[in-house]
């Protein structure tokens, strides 16, 4: 009867922290496929693994001198997808850094660099 009890104690452990273990992950992002012109405003899709909490989220365009902005960001069409909206740029390279938020209560900080042509 001891010995069962640690191993009841080690399998809800192990069942439990399988669930937490969850993050958003980016999984794919519009830029891979449309470049962001210069002096045009643009949108950029980002698509995650889980379900964001934009209220809690935040997406910032990085540009030279490493000046952050804070940029409007929507819910997507899809699960997981939040629209990031990107103010006309000049010709340069920026980056998108990121802070989502998953349903589940995780954050996810990463950042996906970007030039922006003619």
């Amino acid at each position: 009867m001891k010995k069962i009890i640690p191993l009841c104690l080690l399998f809800i452990t192990l069942c439990h922290s399988h669930g937490a273990a969850a993050h958003a992950v980016i999984t794919d992002y519009s830029l891979k496929l449309t470049p962001i012109h210069a002096n045009n405003p643009a949108q950029v899709e980002l698509s995650f693994n889980s379900q964001i909490e934009l209220g809690l989220s935040q997406v910032f365009l990085v540009s030279k001198g490493d000046k952050h902005q804070l940029l409007q960001a929507d819910t997507g069409s899809k699960q997981g997808q939040i629209v990031v909206h990107i103010p006309p740029l000049a010709i340069g390279d920026y980056a998108l850094r990121f802070k989502v938020f998953a349903a589940d209560g995780h954050l996810t900080e990463d950042v996906i660099h970007f030039s922006v042509s003619e």
